[in-house]
């Protein structure tokens, strides 16, 4: 026979049983666990609501810092969200596909309650969102269109009228003759947006055979030295006879420039460009480039950051418009992008303080 337990030794069964029920069910027994600051399911963010002094924390994964326009982004998103409350952890890829998406995955094993990225490349990014929807997490596109995939929200410019404005500079100078289009990255799907607009502009003279487009191609990574390449190559072709550039951004457009410079042709020809970076800017009051495309930069950071927040909290985030992406049609917001040439740069990009007046005109005697 087994020995008969007393009265205290079922009192003390019971109260670890009792202990060991309650350690199983999280302590609430709902079979959710407590963060601290609100509930949240196990298998995913089911509230992302943040209380007392616990920051909302945002993810932004960018294609790269290498280039003086998304150091820009950077800080002008941070400085947005900070205001909001929020804090923002960065990640930049440096051009790499793979390093892209596995810094994305840091940040959501890390538990951000919101995920922006600037994509490398439109598809392969598809797989970020699938991998933070999985998690939970939504996915904002900033200034980039993320392809093929459930992207939460997009915020950009209208980049095809980005495209329709170089065009429509460069074919004002130049309404006949011989054209070279320096495109930009391929896996940009924003590089397309750009080419398209530059078409709609050139097509009709390429039809009634006003112009003539006698080179056409991509910036592979939107590297400058290889767009000077391309320019070079271009030049090669025609024996040095081309009559106006459309470049899809200042980095390019910067290579175009340099190819020019070589062979004596430099502020000859007319160039576009984009983004009104200070190298761009100087060229344009030097006589150089034509123009560039003001992208108030200040208004998409600080728009992203509103954006990005809400889209955390799940609160209408206001979205007006709608691109496709190949799979679903986006809710978007889309901000109006600025044509700058010498007449105007004054008033528009040094008033609005993106590059001072000193810095712009230094180099002009």
């Amino acid at each position: 026979m087994g020995k008969r337990l007393t009265r205290g030794g079922v009192v003390s069964i019971a109260l670890a049983l009792i202990l060991v029920l309650s350690a199983c069910s999280g302590g609430n027994g709902n079979g959710k666990e407590n963060s601290g600051s609100g509930t949240k399911e196990t298998t995913g963010k089911a509230n992302n609501a943040k209380s007392g002094d616990e920051k909302l924390v945002i993810g932004f994964s960018l294609d790269t810092l290498q280039e003086e326009r998304w150091q820009r982004d950077r800080d002008l998103f941070i400085a947005a969200a900070e205001a909001l409350g929020a804090k923002v952890e960065v990640q930049a890829a440096n051009s790499d596909d793979a390093k892209q998406i596995s810094q994305a995955e840091n940040l959501i094993s890390q538990g951000v309650d919101v995920l922006v990225v600037v994509p490398h490349n439109a598809e392969a990014t598809a797989a970020i969102v699938e991998k933070a929807h999985a998690a939970g997490i939504k996915v904002l596109a900033y200034d980039r269109l993320i392809k093929n995939s459930d992207l939460d929200l997009y915020i950009s410019f209208d980049n095809e009228k980005v495209g329709e404005m170089q065009a429509e500079a460069i074919v004002k100078l130049a309404p006949k003759g011989k054209f070279v289009y320096i495109g930009g990255s391929e896996t940009d799907n924003n590089a397309h947006l750009f080419k398209k607009g530059a078409f709609n502009i050139l097509q009709p003279l390429i039809d009634s055979g006003d112009i003539q487009v006698v080179f056409d191609q991509w910036t592979k990574d939107w590297n400058p030295a290889n767009a000077l390449t391309n320019m070079e190559n271009a030049l090669t072709a025609n024996d040095n006879k081309v009559d106006a550039v459309v470049a899809a951004n200042d980095g390019t457009a910067g290579g175009v420039i340099q190819a020019l410079a070589a062979q004596g042709l430099s502020g000859k020809i007319p160039v576009s460009g984009q983004d009104a970076e200070l190298a761009a800017a100087q060229r344009i009051v030097e006589g150089t480039q034509t123009m560039t495309v003001y992208k108030p930069i200040k208004d998409l950071a600080e728009k992203a950051a509103e954006l990005a927040v809400k889209l955390a909290n799940g609160e209408d985030v206001g979205a007006d418009k709608s691109v496709n992406n190949g799979k679903i049609d986006v809710p978007s917001v889309l901000l109006d992008p600025v044509a700058v040439d010498k007449s105007n740069i004054d008033a528009t990009v040094i008033a609005d303080g993106f590059h001072s007046k000193e810095d712009v005109y230094k180099n002009v005697k």
